[in-house]
């Protein structure tokens, strides 16, 4: 995907390569261990927010970072057929 993405797609790309990251950082920890890491815990207010790690952040921003950019290109496409 990374390489039929376009040059002007770069959150896409950024997306992909976090994406990857996480998944090799994961993979590395259940391969190794026999189980993923999970180090960070955060209690807000009252609420235990789940357990995860900085390969699970990677993965998230990246999915985050693909939808926007999904999102922005349908709207640019929006705006020009309002446009016509």
């Amino acid at each position: 995907y990374f390489y039929k993405s376009k040059d002007y797609q770069i959150m896409s790309r950024y997306g992909l390569v976090l994406i990857f990251t996480g998944l090799i950082g994961n993979l590395i920890d259940r391969i190794t261990l026999g189980y993923v890491r999970d180090f960070l815990d955060f209690i807000i207010v009252t609420y235990d927010f789940p357990v995860f790690n900085v390969a699970d952040i990677c993965i998230t921003c990246g999915a985050i970072l693909i939808i926007v950019e999904l999102i922005l290109e349908e709207y640019k496409v929006w705006k020009l057929s309002k446009s016509q």
